[in-house]
């Protein structure tokens, strides 16, 4: 799998929300792409992660 540009190897098939708590991201302050396409953040619980996966994980940064 691909995370911003980067091979991470997955041990295990595992659902987005499992890996972005593992990988310790603050799920308030994030948005995920996935193969090109926005997961809604009610359907991290449902969506599986495979070894060809690319994301791209941005976060929301404030100030002004």
């Amino acid at each position: 799998m691909r995370v911003n540009g980067v091979i991470t190897t997955l041990t295990q098939h595992q659902s987005l929300i499992d890996y972005l708590r593992q990988q310790n991201y603050d799920l308030t302050k994030i948005a995920v792409e996935r193969n090109g396409e926005i997961v809604p953040k009610d359907l991290y619980h449902s969506t599986i992660l495979g070894e060809d996966d690319q994301l791209e994980i941005v976060h929301f940064v404030g100030g002004g």
